[in-house]
């Protein structure tokens, strides 16, 4: 009996796994086919983000080096996996090692120089591909006749066989979810995976130079079937998936997603789940997209609109290949989410070439009077980009990860070191208070109220947190300061914001002594308390250690929530709708005494340390005025 191990990663730690969809469809495949699955044994071992090689080692070895190991590669475990597979072969010289994802596709000589453990590179897409090495290592062949992998050869040499053409009945791939495959309850009977994932499609149109989606990339999309999706909902439902995350390109592009959402609502009016869906939505919004958000928000089903800019800046927009894209009508889309009510957000990248620091506070700036939750991320060089393939042109300088294998961008030919780091310690504190979600209204109201820009009030708070003595304002100095060498910095910093005391005393110090001097006299109380308000309705942990004493635990459409109610002196949520559409009148604001109800989805204290912001979004606090 063959053993064969497939090896999956998520890139976050979290309380809960993350749902390993690779391993499960090349597991499918292999108990799909009717030799394989007699003459085979395989499992799936899934790691968190923060497993060492040395504990995934222990796990494979355990019970006996596995024939053949497949990785599922990305840039966040190459190192990682290529550690555990020097530990197989050293156990098993005879063991097979598989790399396979977009990290290592197409880039077989290198993988091989910098892990010569490694057997086989596959190239793209890989359920059949991994059905045929292991047939080939049962019968004792070589694996030439195989399309789509590469091989090492004597000398430092690569032999890649023929491109395998993509995949194009996309239902002949077996299921992991209907297959049982993917195990989807834990031992207490609660689905065990942070999300559900899923895929409706396979593809995309677009060639964008920082981009290899799934190595799928200006190609057309191929789709699975309706009733193999609803098939896998249903089970989902059963499961009680409360978040179903798709793994698409472009949702809401074609007439299949509309269909898709249909199902989803329909399996939940069942079922009572999923609740939420979560995806990259099209980043051209045709008429479909608008029936689609309408679909959603009247059957209550939450999610996150994504404005997917990267940038607003001209000369930037022709070097990423996306003015094919009709992205520059997004003032008139964020204002048409805005009117219907319905979450939305947008995604910035620092440092593309023709981009300037001014050019992009200016475009973040501009941004954040449509929608104050931006995505900002800095420029990676990723393999199979015309970013990375064309370096020399733009002279990128770049240093690869300690603990990963991306390449982080230092400088260009229109970006210098100084300027970048600069801006780093921006899309730090940016990431940490505006894109997840730690203070949302109060952006609005210090530009209308005091003429202060997002990034402005952004950069004052940090200034003004950097130089306390507290520990926590250690902690994020340093988080700050470690931000592009450690991407997981910003974890701690997060958790420290959403349970910290101490976090929101710095913050109500801060308009009370910082912002005294911009902030008009008669607006200084208005202010202060749309500064609480951000704070006691952002995602509650536990309610202790926000002094929530009166919260109480109920059912609200099936779901358990935190209630608490809170006395304001200004109608808040009044003041942010008026400032969002520059409406606060000159006068000073009238007194208005409120009594809040506040309704927090109960689970966040598993994601607290969490960076997923969409998943955040869901625990922002419902609120309601209450007599």
């Amino acid at each position: 009996m063959l053993n064969v191990t497939l090896v999956q990663q998520g890139v976050w730690h979290m309380s809960k796994e993350s749902m390993p969809l690779a391993s499960g469809y090349m597991a499918a495949a292999v108990q799909a086919n009717e030799r394989l699955n007699r003459d085979c044994r395989v499992s799936i071992e899934n790691f968190p983000g923060d497993a060492t090689p040395w504990e995934m080692a222990v796990r494979l070895l355990e019970s006996g080096a596995p024939d053949v190991v497949g990785f599922s590669v990305l840039g966040w475990n190459v190192r990682q996996f290529s550690a555990v597979a020097e530990a197989v072969k050293r156990a098993n010289p005879r063991a097979v090692v598989v790399f396979g994802g977009n990290h290592v596709a197409n880039q077989a000589e290198r993988v091989f120089r910098t892990c010569p453990q490694v057997d086989i590179v596959v190239n793209g897409e890989g359920e059949f591909t991994i059905q045929e090495i292991i047939g080939a290592v049962l019968d004792g062949t070589g694996f030439e006749a195989i399309a789509g992998i590469s091989l090492p050869r004597p000398g430092g040499a690569v032999a890649t066989t023929p491109q395998r053409a993509r995949i194009d009945d996309l239902d002949s791939i077996p299921s992991p979810i209907l297959t049982g495959v993917l195990p989807l309850l834990d031992d207490g009977g609660r689905f065990r995976y942070d999300v559900a994932l899923m895929e409706t499609n396979r593809g995309c149109p677009y060639h964008c130079s920082f981009c290899y989606w799934g190595g799928a990339v200006g190609q057309r999309v191929r789709c699975f079937s309706r009733e193999r999706l609803r098939a896998e909902l249903v089970e989902l439902a059963k499961a009680r998936a409360e978040t179903v995350v798709l793994c698409d390109a472009n949702f809401g592009m074609l007439p299949q997603d509309m269909a898709f959402v249909e199902t989803l609502i329909e399996v939940r009016e069942r079922y009572g789940y999923p609740l939420a869906l979560e995806t990259s939505w099209a980043k051209n919004k045709n008429a479909l997209f608008f029936r689609i958000v309408r679909l959603m928000r009247d059957a209550g089903l939450q999610s996150s609109f994504t404005l997917a800019l990267q940038t607003l800046d001209d000369e930037a927009l022709d070097g990423m290949n996306r003015r094919n894209m009709k992205i520059n009508r997004w003032k008139e889309l964020a204002e048409w989410l805005a009117d219907e009510g319905v979450d939305a957000y947008a995604e910035l990248i620092w440092g593309a070439p023709g981009e300037t620091p001014e050019s992009f506070l200016a475009g973040y700036d501009e941004l954040s009077r449509y929608v104050s939750r931006i995505a900002a991320y800095p420029l990676l060089l990723l393999p199979n980009t015309d970013y990375t393939e064309r370096r020399d042109l733009y002279g990128f300088v770049t240093v690869r990860g300690e603990r990963d294998d991306f390449e982080y961008v230092l400088a260009h030919k229109g970006m210098s070191l100084a300027d970048n780091l600069r801006m780093q310690r921006f899309l730090f504190w940016a990431r940490l208070l505006g894109e997840n979600l730690v203070l949302r209204n109060l952006f609005p109201v210090v530009r209308e109220v005091c003429g202060m820009r997002q990034s402005e009030a952004i950069l004052s708070l940090a200034g003004f947190a950097e130089v306390q003595d507290l520990p926590g304002a250690r902690l994020l100095t340093q988080s700050a300061e470690n931000c592009t060498a450690d991407p997981d910095s910003l974890a701690p910093a997060l958790e420290y914001c959403f349970t910290s005391a101490e976090f929101d005393r710095t913050v109500l110090r801060w308009c009370e002594e910082a912002l005294a001097g911009r902030v008009p006299g008669p607006w200084r109380e208005a202010v202060a308390e749309v500064a609480r308000f951000d704070l006691e309705t952002r995602p509650l942990p536990e309610p202790a250690g926000r002094g929530f004493t009166d919260a109480r635990l109920r059912d609200i459409d099936g779901v358990a929530h935190w209630v608490v109610h809170r006395d304001y002196r200004y109608d808040v949520p009044g003041l942010v709708r008026a400032a969002s559409a520059g409406a606060l009148a000159d006068k000073p604001p009238e007194r208005a005494d409120t009594r809040f109800r506040f309704a927090f989805r109960h689970g966040f204290a598993e994601l607290a340390a969490s960076t997923n912001h969409e998943e955040t979004a869901h625990y922002i606090a419902k609120v309601r005025a209450v007599s």
